[in-house]
């Protein structure tokens, strides 16, 4: 070997050192940030014999990777429906007690307690038909339950209309990541085609895909050039060499016969029962869900708790002489009307159900008139029951307090089965909604769970080992004192040569 080639080897053997050292610095300055990846300084021979680096690439995971996207998405969907729930289910923050030990008073606020408490006043009205303030306890004990199902109906309305304002913000956010991904994955492919170290860009490049995946489900996959392709969970592209546009109208506010709209990447719908391909996670996914599915059933139990109220506490025609005449709203009413509204007409109602001011002394009305009839009109005497004025008349209250008990028909929307009593129906209303409040809590745990578990098995396999660093620059100061040696060596037999010309 000539001392040309000693020295090249040297030389290559230096360049090499610092080129790892280089790495080892910039491994070990980012143990702890967020998303970066090992990188790591390929070594190979070069023509004199020595060693360079080619080439600096860093640790990656495909499948991994995969599987955080996986799990970031299941728990943003997960926690959108589970914050929505939890503001449905302040609605119904009943204690654990139902009942103070009397039986006489429930505890809370949810339509089913309101009801229970309503049952009492009408059976002590019942018992003590002579008594004033047992009619406007009574009374008053409806109007809670009108209010309850209003706050009931109000709680829906905001959790529909926020969860759609969420979407728009996510779609805004989407588009705005994919717009980004296409500059940093356009850099890659530029990158990768001249030689560059683009380890860094494919770090960023990977996190755009993992905030993407929290909105939306995605999969991806990368070509030949080192172009990454991004598609819903469903199928639809939102990147293939250039990035997809995803629009949505928002809503405003969500009333009871509202319908949200679709969510559509280039012209195609990825939301809705009536989409080809709707997708199955991410925040979109999720909010979606609660918007148009969850809070609508939660709505219907509502709606069809304040129709058969409406229904049950009807004034029908009581006259002899005068008979045919059509069913009007009694104690309950719609607040927009007065006709008793059809089972399959409902919807809506939970919004508006209210007590009649005839009946209402806050509002004028007399509270004996829940007991006599004759509350729809308090001028036609056709709709009166206790035509003979008795005091001590219980048939029209014995009749409505059945009505509460007795098993009547329920729309299958509500999803609590075809037949029940209207009190047992808001019971298994509260029960629905605390089960699915508590479920939802309970699958967003479990994927919050899974996302550290998938983010620490990506770190573990792609992230910075300090130790492991630490090993490999204790190898790299064993080379450079080798390599300065060679030197030393290769300096003094040069000198010699000159030395002896």
């Amino acid at each position: 070997m000539s001392l040309a080639s000693a020295f090249n080897i040297i030389n290559g053997s230096f360049s090499a050192i610092a080129a790892q050292s280089a790495t080892i610095s910039n491994n070990v300055a980012n143990a702890n940030t967020a998303g970066y990846s090992r990188q790591v300084a390929n070594v190979s021979t070069d023509p004199f014999g020595g060693v360079t680096v080619y080439s600096v690439t860093r640790e990656a995971d495909d499948a991994l990777s995969a599987q955080l996207n996986t799990a970031n998405s299941d728990s943003a969907a997960q926690n959108a429906i589970s914050s929505g729930l939890t503001t449905l289910a302040q609605t119904i923050s009943d204690s654990a007690s139902a009942t103070t030990s009397t039986g006489s008073q429930q505890n809370g606020d949810s339509p089913s307690a309101m009801l229970g408490n309503f049952v009492s006043a009408m059976t002590t009205y019942e018992a003590d038909p002579n008594n004033p303030a047992a009619a406007q306890a009574a009374v008053a004990a409806a109007g809670d339950v009108a209010s309850s199902l209003n706050a009931g109906a109000k709680a829906v309305t905001q959790v529909r209309t926020q969860a759609d304002q969420q979407i728009g913000q996510a779609v805004t956010q989407v588009n705005s990541l994919l717009g980004q991904f296409q500059t940093v994955n356009d850099s890659i492919i530029s990158g990768l085609a001249n030689g560059s170290n683009v380890g860094s860009l494919e770090d960023k490049r990977d996190s755009l895909v993992t905030q993407i995946a929290q909105q939306i489900g995605v999969g991806t996959s990368t070509s030949s050039n080192g172009s990454m392709s991004i598609y819903t969970d469903s199928g639809a592209m939102l990147f293939q060499n250039t990035a997809a546009t995803l629009t949505f109208t928002p809503s405003g506010q969500l009333g009871p016969n509202a319908t949200g709209n679709q969510v559509y990447v280039n012209g195609t719908p990825i939301t809705g029962s009536g989409s080809g391909s709707s997708i199955q996670s991410g925040a979109i996914a999720g909010l979606t869900q609660l918007r148009d599915t969850i809070a609508p059933q939660y709505q219907s139990q509502l709606d069809q708790i304040a129709g058969n109220l409406i229904s049950a506490f009807q004034e029908t025609d009581q006259s002899t002489t005068n008979t045919g005449l059509p069913p009007q709203a009694g104690l309950f009413t719609n607040a927009t009307s007065e006709s008793v509204p059809s089972s399959g007409n409902f919807t809506g109602l939970a919004s508006s159900i209210a007590i009649n001011a005839n009946v209402d002394p806050t509002q004028g009305g007399n509270a004996t008139l829940l007991r006599d009839g004759g509350i729809s009109d308090t001028t036609d005497t056709n709709y009166t029951y206790n035509t003979s004025g008795d005091a001590g008349y219980t048939g029209r209250l014995q009749q409505l307090v059945s009505a509460l008990q007795t098993p009547t028909s329920f729309a299958a929307s509500a999803g609590l089965g075809a037949s029940s009593s209207i009190s047992a129906f808001a019971q298994n209303s509260v029960s629905w909604l605390q089960g699915a409040n508590s479920q939802a809590s309970t699958n967003a745990t479990y994927q919050s769970s899974l996302q550290s578990q998938a983010s620490s098995a990506l770190s573990n396999a792609t992230g910075v080992n300090l130790d492991t660093e630490l090993t490999n620059m204790l190898t790299i100061e064993s080379s450079y004192t080798a390599s300065a040696k060679l030197l030393t060596t290769a300096n003094s037999m040069l000198d010699a040569i000159i030395n002896a010309v």
